[in-house]
């Protein structure tokens, strides 16, 4: 099978921008030149690679050949560097999933060394959603909670954060005056952060309370979620790192829940990949509770 470089950079492009349009602005070519190359890729392959819609869908094979297309662009891109030094045309860029607490306390401290060399193009997902990401080819590398490593990727223990159901103490003399029981959570508001966040309705469920009956304020922001919080919008799921100092007390001590992250790539020899790797083990070694915990498989 031979393959085009244009041919994988014109997938790429196509794929990140959503449109065969945006593709052709992105490698300064026609939107026809962009089809005529994914028409010659796919021939080449065998596949249907893309669904154009809007955006485009990548098929189950187009998967495979967009991990090819990113794995060539960054091999590529290092080799540049390697053999032109700082003359090189442009950074490495690096697509992580990321969730949105990790994104809000400790990620891009991490990763904020390396910005004057890489470009990041972070995808903010749910813990529980981004290794998803790395299946359908979107990401090179993801901090996940999912410690079954994805077809063709390695993965890390990073730690874990623990999670605790908080709120103001106004809010506690007003909804649970006689202490959190399974009618007062059915009764009192509850902030989640959006509508794949299951952490708050986990807890509920522990609890014996029927998910449906809490009133609910969806704030899909990080620190805006704890925000509301403070505010007394409701109780929610606060980590560690996002506690504000006294303003916020403990719901019930005995309803913590700890998320353990992973950190999986693809498997890439890439200098670039792995100086992004270390960066984010590092970090997480300090800021993450390390506490052992059972390895991940695979």
């Amino acid at each position: 099978m031979e393959l085009d470089l244009a041919q994988l950079r014109a997938l790429e492009a196509t794929v990140a921008a959503g449109s065969l349009d945006g593709a052709a602005q992105a490698l300064h070519i026609t939107p026809s030149a962009v089809s005529q190359r994914l028409k010659a890729l796919e021939t080449a392959t065998g596949r249907v690679l893309l669904v154009r819609s809007r955006p485009v869908r990548v098929t189950e094979s187009g998967q495979a050949v967009l991990r090819l297309a990113r794995q060539v662009a960054v091999l590529t891109a290092d080799l540049t560097r390697q053999l032109v030094g700082d003359e090189a045309r442009g950074p490495v860029v690096l697509p992580i999933a990321v969730n949105a607490d990790s994104l809000a306390t400790w990620v891009l401290p991490a990763l904020a060394p390396l910005a004057g060399d890489l470009a990041f193009d972070l995808h903010r997902e749910d813990q529980e959603r981004t290794a998803a990401l790395l299946r359908d080819g979107r990401v090179m590398a993801a901090i996940t909670a999912d410690a079954q490593p994805v077809p063709g990727c390695t993965v890390s223990r990073l730690g874990s954060v623990r999670y605790r159901p908080m709120a103001t103490a106004a809010f506690v003399e007003r909804w649970f005056p006689d202490g959190v029981t399974e009618e007062t959570l059915a009764r009192a508001p509850v902030v989640v952060f959006d509508r794949t966040d299951d952490l708050q309705y986990s807890y509920l469920r522990a609890r014996g309370v029927d998910t449906d009956r809490p009133p609910v304020h969806h704030v899909p922001a990080s620190a805006d979620y704890v925000t509301a919080v403070r505010l007394g919008f409701g109780w929610g799921m606060v980590p560690r790192q996002q506690e504000p100092p006294g303003e916020l007390v403990d719901l019930d001590p005995g309803g913590a829940v700890d998320v353990v992250l992973y950190w999986q790539q693809w498997k890439l020899r890439s200098p670039s990949l792995d100086r992004v790797a270390e960066a984010v083990r590092s970090t997480a070694r300090r800021e993450l509770d390390q506490a052992p915990g059972p390895p991940p498989s695979g």
